[in-house]
């Protein structure tokens, strides 16, 4: 691998996610980049819309660490039961086999980057 990448958000396919880890509506997504096309212990870079009033549910992960990136939007980013209120600008790290979930309160669609990254790999 080695070799730089490069990708543009809004020129990639879109696939719709109905109903993600439980949550509801339909979430607009793309992977950008697959662990595979990685050096490091990254699972996926991807690209997700929600919908006003959509979510992705709560959900557990093993060893490894989610990483959310809000470039729009507000809503509420549940981490280990608790809710913590985000918006556009907000980076938040979940952590290993720990539960998170997130959900669009707003009135806008929310657009958020995930990057999953394993640990001790």
């Amino acid at each position: 691998m080695s070799q730089s990448m490069h990708r543009n958000i809004y020129e990639q396919a879109l696939t719709v996610f109905s109903n993600c880890h439980g949550g509801t509506g339909d979430l607009p997504h793309c992977e950008l980049f697959a662990g595979k096309e990685f050096d490091a212990p990254i699972h996926f870079f991807n690209y997700t819309t929600l919908p006003p009033g959509c979510s992705i549910g709560d959900h557990p992960h093993q060893n490894d660490q989610e990483i959310y990136i809000l470039l729009s939007g507000t809503g509420v980013m549940t981490l280990d039961g608790k809710e913590v209120p985000v918006c556009a600008g907000s980076v938040t790290v979940n952590r290993p086999y720990g539960t998170h979930g997130l959900k669009n309160t707003g009135t806008e669609d929310m657009r958020v980057l995930v990057l999953e990254v394993g640990c001790g790999e």
